[in-house]
């Protein structure tokens, strides 16, 4: 998936269908000239459901559609004929979308299971027909319903990236070079900051054709749950991670220094994210040397209460022990 592609923040305004009208007939036919009452009812106005589909991954296929409607109910006819309800209109969004008030900004819904449908407009009530108003004082009622008409609001639709790892680390820590080692995954690799300006997604392929989902999330600055940098925009799809896996680069002046103020920001995005599993990864170790190593795990040891461990995406080293911790932290 190209970085364009990755759409994870949509408004829509979205309009239910009217419901039909109820019908106002009187039964005639030869030898019956005064037959009483035969109007249908009206049928009901199309719902705007959204559905959750675990074959999307993004919110692109609603980039450009930012008006969804649905159909009107038809209306009643002779015989005691209903006419047919509106057509409801399914929108497919990702796994961890989330629903909110375009107005309010108040979460209305969030869609996190595979199939799960939530009807965000429902279409009018059809209006019922004139024979439901015979009575023995009123045998030929000449009015019937109208339809009640559907509604419109305006949502915004959010995508909070469902992975079992997400990617903490400063900008050029190595997050995108790890991703597209150990998975499939082709982000873009450059030696710049803020290479990765969207989400990637990777599957890691464990023992035994097991796998887990890996989520490489553009570089967070200091500062950026007050929206310094581009980090901050993203900081929401790490929200939904089970474990946290910090990157800190060998060459950093202060590795336990990084890990703090990492795990500070997302503290002041939102503290919750401190109950989560974490697991910190030196990268680019294949520059260190024995000696080296050891004084940094001395200091990590003393300094932090995390597991830790020397990795190099580009020598291959640690990886296989990387998937070992982080498959035994998910299960």
């Amino acid at each position: 998936m190209t970085e364009g592609n990755f759409v994870d923040y949509v408004k829509l305004h979205v309009t239910s269908g009217n419901g039909g009208k109820g019908s106002v007939h009187l039964h005639r036919e030869k030898f019956i000239t005064k037959g009483g009452p035969d109007g249908g009812d009206g049928g009901r106005g199309g719902h705007i459901i959204l559905r959750a589909s675990s074959n999307l991954w993004t919110l692109h296929h609603l980039k450009f559609k930012r008006h969804l409607k649905a159909d009107h109910g038809m209306h009643g006819s002779s015989g005691r004929s209903s006419g047919s309800d509106g057509q409801d209109e399914y929108v497919d969004v990702p796994l961890g979308t989330v629903v909110r008030d375009s107005e309010t900004q108040k979460i209305i819904h969030e869609l996190t299971e595979e199939g799960q449908e939530i009807i965000i407009v429902e279409g009018g009530m059809g209006g019922r027909g004139n024979w439901h108003f015979k009575s023995s004082t009123n045998q030929t009622p000449r009015y019937a319903q109208p339809g009640i008409p559907g509604s419109e609001t305006n949502i915004t639709l959010e995508l909070k990236v469902l992975a079992d790892v997400g990617l903490v680390g400063f900008p050029n820590a190595g997050k995108s070079t790890l991703l597209s080692v150990i998975t499939a995954a082709k982000p873009k690799i450059a030696a710049y900051e803020f290479t990765t300006l969207k989400p990637n997604l990777g599957i890691v392929q464990y023992r035994d054709f097991q796998t887990f989902v890996m989520a490489d999330i553009p570089g967070i600055i200091e500062g950026a749950a007050e929206g310094k940098g581009i980090g901050h925009r993203f900081l929401r799809h790490i929200e939904r991670n089970s474990t946290l896996l910090f990157l800190v680069p060998a060459d950093a002046d202060d590795i336990v220094e990084q890990y703090n103020i990492l795990v500070d920001e997302l503290k002041r995005y939102n503290p919750e994210m401190l109950d989560k599993q974490r697991f910190l990864a030196i990268s680019k170790s294949d520059m260190l040397d024995d000696e080296l190593k050891a004084e940094i795990s001395v200091e990590i040891k003393e300094s932090l209460d995390v597991p830790f461990l020397f990795i190099s995406s580009v020598a291959q080293q640690g990886l296989v022990e990387l998937k070992d911790a982080l498959w035994k932290m998910l299960n």
